[in-house]
This record gives C-alpha cells, sequence and structure tokens, in this order.
C-alpha cells in the first residue's frame, strides 16, 4: 500500500541520513571540491563573461554531483542489498534513494551557488528565475545520476560505467538548464523560456516512471 511505502521510504530515508553522519567525509570532499573548483576558477578568471559565468558553474554542479551520487549504491554490498531486498519494496529503496540524493544536492547547489557568487560576483538579472534553475538541476541530477548509478552498481567497472551511461543522457538535460540560466541572466522574456522548463520538467517525470518500472528488475538481478 501507498501508507506502507511511505513508511519504508521514511526509514530508508533515515538510515541513509545516519550512515551519512557517521561517514561525513562523503559530504565533506563533495563540498571541499566545489570549493576548490570555485577558487580554480576565480584565479583563472580574473574577468569573465556572463554567458561564461553560468556555463562554469553548471559544469562545476554537474562534476560534484556525479562526485556525490555515485556511491549511493555502491557504498551498500550485496548482502546489505539482499537484507533490505527482505524488509523493503524495491520502489521504496529508489524513491528514498532520489529523495536522499535530491536533497544533498539541494544542499551542495545552494552552497556552491553562494561561494561562487562571493568570489566570481552576481551577473543575474532574475535570481527566483535562476533559483528555479538551481532547483530543477538538482532534482535533474538526482534522478538521473541516481537511477545510473543502480545500473552501474550492478556492473563489475561501475566507477567506469557511471560517466559513460551518463554522458549522453545528461547532455540535453544540461542544455535546457544552460538556456534557463541564461534567461535568468539577462532577465529578458524570452518566449521559449517556459517551453525549456515544461521539456525538463517533462523529462524529469520519464526519469522518474523510468526508475520506478526498471529498478524492480535490476533490484531483483
Amino acid at each position: 500500500t501507498i501508507m506502507n511505502i511511505t513508511t519504508q521510504i521514511k526509514h530508508l530515508i533515515a538510515k541513509d541520513l545516519r550512515l551519512e553522519w557517521r561517514q561525513k567525509s562523503a559530504i565533506n570532499s563533495v563540498l571541499l571540491y566545489v570549493a576548490s573548483a570555485v577558487m580554480l576558477a576565480y584565479m583563472a578568471f580574473l574577468k569573465i563573461e556572463p554567458i561564461a559565468w553560468v556555463t562554469v558553474f553548471w559544469l562545476i554542479l554537474l562534476f560534484a554531483s556525479v562526485n556525490a551520487v555515485a556511491k549511493s549504491f555502491v557504498q551498500e554490498n550485496s548482502e546489505q542489498q539482499r537484507y533490505y531486498y527482505t524488509l523493503a519494496s524495491p520502489q521504496a529503496v529508489i524513491l528514498s534513494k532520489i529523495i536522499y540524493n535530491l536533497i544533498l544536492l539541494l544542499i551542495i547547489s545552494l552552497v556552491a551557488l553562494l561561494i561562487y557568487c562571493i568570489l566570481m560576483g552576481n551577473p543575474v538579472e532574475d535570481m527566483p528565475m535562476f533559483l528555479l534553475a538551481t532547483l530543477l538541476g538538482a532534482s535533474t541530477f538526482a534522478l538521473t545520476f541516481t537511477i545510473l548509478a543502480a545500473i552501474a552498481a550492478k556492473a563489475s567497472n561501475n566507477a567506469t560505467l557511471m560517466p559513460i551511461l551518463s554522458f549522453p543522457v545528461i547532455i540535453p538535460m544540461l542544455g535546457l538548464l544552460i538556456k534557463i540560466s541564461k534567461a535568468a541572466l539577462l532577465g529578458t522574456e524570452d518566449p521559449n523560456l517556459y517551453r525549456d522548463i515544461g521539456s525538463l520538467v517533462a523529462m524529469d517525470v520519464m526519469m522518474l516512471t523510468l526508475a520506478f518500472v526498471l529498478f524492480p528488475y535490476l533490484w531483483r538481478d
């Protein structure tokens, strides 16, 4: 039932939070990567063009998201996965991973944006729209990379497989995120803006549906 799945999701998210709290090195390493990448961009660009500002921001966030989500299933061995299989439904497992990674990426995205604006300046004209793009980006990365991490975890060479799988999937999504961010940057009324937002939301819904349908088969493998 829906209530039973909701309870399972709450317990699984709490389990991931406790695990993250005990092993703070994971999120600390990602935040360190973000801070180092922003500092490197600051030292490399004495004066950065606004369009390049947006592109560099999303590249930093993209690689930070890969590093943060890649460990979703790798950190649990096969015995732990079999144990979870006896306690929770596969739908609850994948949804809990997506929600947990979404929370994690939202924190990383907001911290990255804050550091980026402090060091690189803030040329954005429409900040609410840019924050919406950041929220959409965190959602897109959480959905996409969680599903790909689940697929890659079933392969022996998962560290190499995940970037290969993610490249053709994430590029069109990243293109839409940059277009939405450019509209927010310039503060202009782009007639295609809401179409791009709708397309990105539709892709997210498609990825969520794919996760809900595909993951039970991966889980039983």
